[in-house]
C-alpha cells in the first residue's frame, strides 16, 4: 500500500503533467494539484495561467496556501460555467433568492399577524359607552380595533426590516 507522500515521487502532481514537464521534490503545485485531480489545475491554469498561479502561491504564506488554491479552483470552476460573472453571479443568484425568501417570510408574519388580530377582535369585549350603558365589541372582521392595542402580536425576527436591501415588505401584493 503506497503512502500518500511516495504518490509524489512516482507520478507528477496535475499540474506538472498538464504542462508536460519533470515534477521537482519541491514542486510548488504538488501539495495541492494531486494527480488524481487533473482537471483541477486544467480549470485554473486555463482561467489564470500557471505562472500567475505560482507567483501567488510563492507570496502566500504556507499555512495560507491551500485556502488559496481552494479559491482560485472554485473561482475558475465558476468562470467555466459563467465567463463574464464567475463567483458574483453565484453570490447575485443567492442574494435574491435570500430577498424572495425574506419577502415570503415577511408576508407569512403579516398573514399570522392579522389572523392573531382578527381572533381578538372576534371575541365579544363588554365596552362601557358614553352613554354609560354597556355593550359588547364584535368586530367581525370588519378592520375595528388596533394592532397597537395588542402587544405581544407582532412576531418580531431580525429580518422584519423594511430597510434591508432598500426593499418594501408589502411588494407581495395586498399587504
Amino acid at each position: 500500500m503506497a503512502s500518500s507522500s511516495s504518490s509524489y515521487t512516482n507520478s507528477p502532481c496535475a499540474a506538472c503533467k498538464f504542462l508536460r514537464r519533470k515534477c521537482m521534490p519541491d514542486c510548488i503545485f504538488a501539495p495541492y494539484f494531486p494527480p488524481e485531480e487533473p482537471q483541477k489545475f486544467a480549470n485554473v491554469h486555463k482561467i489564470f495561467g500557471a505562472s500567475n498561479v505560482s507567483k501567488l502561491l510563492n507570496e502566500v504564506l504556507p499555512h495560507q496556501r491551500e485556502d488559496a488554491v481552494n479559491s482560485l479552483a472554485y473561482e475558475a470552476e465558476a468562470r467555466m460555467k459563467d465567463p463574464v460573472y464567475g463567483c458574483v453571479g453565484a453570490i447575485s443568484v443567492l442574494q435574491r433568492q435570500v430577498i424572495r425568501l425574506q419577502k415570503e417570510l415577511d408576508a407569512t408574519n403579516a398573514d399570522l399577524i392579522r389572523y392573531a388580530a382578527s381572533s381578538c377582535n372576534n371575541l365579544e369585549i363588554p365596552i362601557a359607552s358614553q352613554s354609560g350603558r354597556t355593550r359588547t365589541n364584535s368586530n367581525m372582521g370588519h378592520g375595528g380595533g388596533s394592532l397597537g392595542q395588542n402587544p405581544g402580536l407582532y412576531f418580531s425576527s431580525p429580518w422584519n426590516r423594511s430597510d434591508s436591501y432598500g426593499g418594501d415588505r408589502n411588494e407581495r401584493g395586498g399587504g
